[in-house]
């Protein structure tokens, strides 16, 4: 079975540095831009992991419009495009010499993504096995795919990017597994159950603690927080459903060569999506190869062209 990615699709304009730019305060750097957005680099990752996938974005009558579905084709995605009247989507992304990124999104085109719209790539959804988006798209039309997804059967995955989302919870009632950073989780604790923990002590946390906010923050489903160089912590309500023998599990990291982390959340979200979707393994073992999938994108520089193909893992 195949994925379906429901997002956005991003022209983004990179700059390098050596420290990110406090404020009021100007820096030289070296510039590029090329394609992202978290919906496109998800359904690229997906792809190039060796998933059918099927992309739901809107673009603009632009230049970035015919680049996606470029970019799409190239890469054996089924791009499925709402054409509306708005600029295809921008970011203006910031890496300093160790990887790290800030990043600021323009939506444009991603705003206007139509319930409409979802719910004409019925063929898609009814049959795919992992439905996965993120929140640079409107809350309706995420909704809409979910809608589907859950009456099709398939697993509803949310990525609950960017850490501002407003994810309502009858949005986390259709998610059968989220996949938030520190900063995303932590955040959406927050909002929803009243918890505030810090980001940047998440990771130190004991499994015991750290299972038990995860099931506070969906307790119906699957949690997979990403934890940067510490790896990533999964978090079950059911693990027989998954196919796993423990409630909740760490995965260390693998180790990389970083020089951008800018997509590596991205990466790892679409890889786990595509894992999941090509079934007969366990849990552990998607973790594993999404956390590995992850590790080689940032040895790249850019988000969605430094998605790995699934033979660059042997290297």
């Amino acid at each position: 079975m195949g994925v379906v990615v429901i997002g956005s699709f991003n022209i983004d304009h990179v700059w390098s540095l050596p420290e990110l730019p406090r404020p009021g305060e100007t820096r030289s750097g070296t510039y590029r831009t090329g394609p992202g957005g978290k919906g496109f680099n998800q359904a690229t990752a997906a792809a190039r992991a060796g998933a059918a996938t099927t992309f739901i974005c809107a673009l603009g009558s632009d230049a970035g419009g015919t680049l996606a579905r470029s970019l799409a084709t190239g890469d054996g995605i089924d791009l499925r495009a709402e054409t509306v009247d708005a600029p295809t989507g921008t970011a203006g992304i910031y890496v300093d010499h160790g990887g790290l990124n800030s990043i600021v999104i323009g939506p444009g085109a991603n705003a206007h993504l139509s319930p409409r719209h979802i719910q004409a790539q019925t063929d898609a959804l009814s049959t795919a096995g992992v439905v996965l988006a993120q929140m640079e798209s409107p809350l309706d039309a995420v909704a809409a795919g979910f809608t589907a997804a859950n009456a099709a059967g398939a697993l509803a995955m949310l990525n609950p990017a960017p850490a501002d989302a407003l994810v309502p919870a009858s949005l986390l009632a259709r998610c059968d597994l989220i996949t938030p950073n520190e900063s995303e989780f932590c955040a959406q604790l927050a909002r929803h159950c009243g918890e505030h923990v810090e980001a940047d002590g998440l990771a130190g946390l004991d499994d015991d603690r750290l299972h038990a906010l995860c099931r506070r923050l969906l307790p119906h489903g699957t949690v997979v927080i990403t934890l940067g160089a510490a790896g990533c912590f999964a978090s079950h309500a059911d693990p027989g459903r998954h196919g796993d023998d423990l409630p909740f599990r760490r995965v260390p990291a693998f180790p990389a060569q970083a020089i951008d982390t800018t997509g590596a959340g991205d990466a790892f979200s679409g890889a786990l999506a595509a894992s999941i979707a090509a079934g007969g393994a366990r849990f552990s073992d998607h973790l594993e190869f999404a956390s590995r999938y992850a590790g080689k994108a940032t040895e790249k520089p850019g988000a969605a062209e430094a998605m790995p193909r699934r033979e660059e893992l042997a290297d």
